[in-house]
């Protein structure tokens, strides 16, 4: 099967090269050429008569035994220590001691019509193996193995794992027993590739964003690899013109020993002078530590003094949040570990969980999805909490039962009392956290809203008469970390941002932050940026006649009604106040449907919420933070070597937005590349889906 040059808008397009045995060339040397037929050993159907013999065999008058195993013998070749024999076929090595008989179930097995091959038999080392049956010729079947290495990308990036996963022989060895003749490229051949796809794809997102109407927000996560290395994930969002909210992952770039804030800083602007976003970043959230914070007061002070657009950093809710639950928990974790410690056991037990789901159904105590959410996140940890409150006498039953293995986790009376309490305390918390994981778009606003209500429950636990000293206490350090958050998005960018979610307004915007001074700054900076920037033509002169688009005049009744509409509409500031003088939207609603639909009653306003509604309330997903999910990208992230964690993050994000993986000026159709892949011999006997197959990778220009 020949792949020949395509052509794309008139002009002739090589293919890449494809040719299985082509020794290693660097992407650098690499010259586009036509696909090498490589033909794959046919799988044949059983030939008559008894399994390993042949028609030699069949007449000779020489005894049965002995005929076997010259026959078997001369498929197999001595090893120069002569104490093996290997399969000249699949190179498969047996002791010299080995019975014959199991030498032909081998060739039986493995190698199907293997006495009807030539006499002379040899290695498929350098040239692959053709097997024709006599009775019925069959067409060889082609593959391109090439192909499979770019399926074995797609995996590397979708399993986030470095180019050194190949290097495991017992990985290559088992496709080796698919098909000897298959050639695997080298761990260096995987991670250049991969390098020419970080490098192509990137271009394309400096593309898109040049391309980005509105402001950005910036989002950064840090974290310590097993290689003791520091790294920061850059992440920008936006929402686009039709209302959309985007978000790419730019960078993951090694922050330099002693990874202060100024390491950070140029760190930092050295990516966004990369992607020309400098001066278009209207805020960042970090991840609350010191450092995070000197840094982007850094890159305030520096955005500031360009007069370029105002810029605010944002502290990130889902870590103070964590935190502060941890708090309320601390005084419980020697009985949560005890729950968790008899959650494994039923996990691993099936006897175990058919009995837990025997008696929650006589107990009448819930249905329980298996396996239990073990996690040490905050997920994992409330449903250690659920299984006291709601599952109890099963855990006792069980336990009782199982007094040998399982006694030294029955708990007292007194530890399930303290259990119950934090479970009670802590539902309010498991609630804003579950909304905050499960909602589309957690603005700032809809997340402050929650973050006062947090606020409210440890103010009224520390108040309670009814709350143990041990709980108020807890209360009190929850209580520190939360006046801490609050102290640090109270401030006029938090506020615009907040009162611009239509759920919240200023009706539902917490306490602290409802200000009458804050209202006042917020209408200066709408009317100074977005009310004649974007809409010049909304506050010029209505005296002269307009004409409409067929070519008429506007007529006098209309000219009235227009008049009439500009002077409802005659400031910037008219509409801010018409739009916070009406009641909030219900706290369901899709926030950028709502501004959608009435982006036309507030044109500049909402160009003003497009801008603010893109401002992240956490630094991460929170779901990342607060389930078990997190365990998946933590491991990821921590377990990947320097020299491929770049590629393997950056590139899986991208695919995961949509975007083509991309080679130099080739685009991969992972989906084609399926479709024909699953047709199986059939391709190899149709011309046309030869065509076809040869047009998988084709240059885009």
């Amino acid at each position: 099967m020949q792949f020949g040059a395509s052509v794309v808008g008139g002009k002739t397009a090589a293919l890449m090269d494809w040719s299985v045995n082509n020794s290693y060339k660097s992407l650098k040397d690499m010259e586009p050429k036509s696909v090498m037929d490589v033909a794959l050993i046919p799988i044949m159907e059983p030939i008559d008569g008894a399994p390993g013999t042949s028609d030699k065999a069949n007449h000779s008058t020489k005894p049965r035994k002995k005929t076997m195993t010259s026959v078997y013998l001369k498929f197999f070749e001595t090893t120069s220590d002569g104490k093996n024999r290997k399969c000249k076929f699949c190179g498969q090595s047996y002791s010299i001691s080995t019975a014959t008989g199991n030498l032909g179930r081998h060739l039986s097995n493995r190698h199907p019509g293997y006495d009807k091959s030539d006499d002379s038999v040899s290695t498929p080392v350098s040239q692959p193996i053709v097997v024709k049956k006599p009775q019925t010729q069959i067409k060889g079947s082609h593959v391109d193995f090439d192909h499979l290495n770019w399926l074995l990308i797609k995996w590397l990036i979708l399993a986030s794992l470095p180019p050194s996963t190949f290097d495991e022989k017992w990985l290559s060895n088992s496709f080796k027993f698919l098909n000897p003749t298959v050639q695997i490229w080298s761990s260096e051949r995987f991670q250049a590739v991969l390098g020419e796809v970080f490098k192509s794809m990137r271009e394309d997102i400096r593309c898109m964003l040049a391309n980005v109407t509105s402001k950005v927000s910036i989002t950064l996560d840090f974290w310590t690899s097993y290689q003791q290395i520091f790294y920061m994930s850059i992440s920008c969002q936006w929402i686009d013109e039709l209302w959309s909210f985007q978000k790419l992952l730019l960078d993951v770039s090694r922050v330099p020993s002693p990874y202060g804030s100024s390491e950070i800083y140029h760190t930092l602007i050295k990516v966004l002078k990369l992607y020309n976003l400098e001066s278009r970043v209207l805020s960042c959230t970090h991840d609350n530590s010191t450092n995070a914070i000197h840094a982007f007061h850094t890159l305030k002070e520096d955005i500031d003094s360009q007069k370029a657009n105002p810029f605010c950093y944002v502290p990130c809710a889902a870590h103070a949040l964590n935190s502060v639950i941890d708090d309320g928990l601390r005084s419980t974790k020697s009985v949560i570990a005890k729950i968790r410690e008899f959650a494994l056991e039923i996990n691993s037990s099936s006897e175990m969980t058919e009995e837990f789901n025997q008696f929650t159904t006589n107990y009448q105590e819930g249905n329980w999805k298996f396996p239990l959410d073990v996690s040490a996140r905050w997920s994992g940890t409330y449903q250690m909490l659920d299984i006291v409150h709601k599952a109890g006498k099963t855990m006792e039953t069980i336990i009782r039962k199982h007094e040998e293995t399982l006694g030294r986790l029955l708990l007292t009376s007194t530890e399930k009392n303290v259990i119950n309490l934090i479970h009670a305390y802590l539902e309010p918390f498991y609630k804003t956290t579950n909304d905050i994981c499960t909602n589309k778009l957690p603005t700032v606003g809809l997340v402050l809203f929650f973050m006062d209500h947090i606020s409210e429950t440890i103010t009224a636990c520390r108040e309670s008469r009814h709350s143990p000293d041990w709980l108020k206490n807890a209360a009190i350090d929850m209580a520190t970390k939360v006046r801490s958050y609050n102290d640090q998005v109270s401030n006029i960018f938090t506020y615009m941002t907040a009162i611009l979610d239509p759920r919240i307004k200023i009706e539902l915007i917490p306490e602290s932050l409802n200000l009458d001074n804050y209202l006042e700054e917020a209408r200066s900076h709408f009317v100074r940026n977005y009310s004649t920037t974007h809409f010049p033509s909304m506050t010029a002169s209505y005296g002269s006649t307009h004409e409409l688009e067929d070519g008429g005049s506007v007529s006098f009744a209309e000219e009235i009604a227009r008049k009439r509409r500009r002077a409802s509409m005659g400031t910037a500031t008219d509409e801010l106040t018409q739009y916070l003088s009406e009641p909030t939207a219900p706290i369901p609603i899709d926030v950028l449907e709502w501004w959608k639909v009435n982006s036309t009653r507030y044109p500049r306003l909402s160009v003003m919420a497009r801008d603010f509604l893109a401002v992240q309330a956490t630094s991460i997903a929170p779901e990342d933070l607060f389930c078990s999910k997190g365990d998946e990208v933590e491991r990821a992230k921590q377990s990947i070597p320097y020299s491929s964690i770049r590629y393997a993050l950056c590139i899986r994000s991208w695919t995961t937005c949509g975007m083509k993986l991309k080679y130099k000026s080739t685009e991969i159709d992972y989906e084609r590349l399926m479709e024909l892949a699953g047709a199986g011999e059939s391709v190899a006997g149709s011309s046309e889906k030869k065509h076809k197959f040869s047009k998988l990778l084709m240059y885009r220009f």
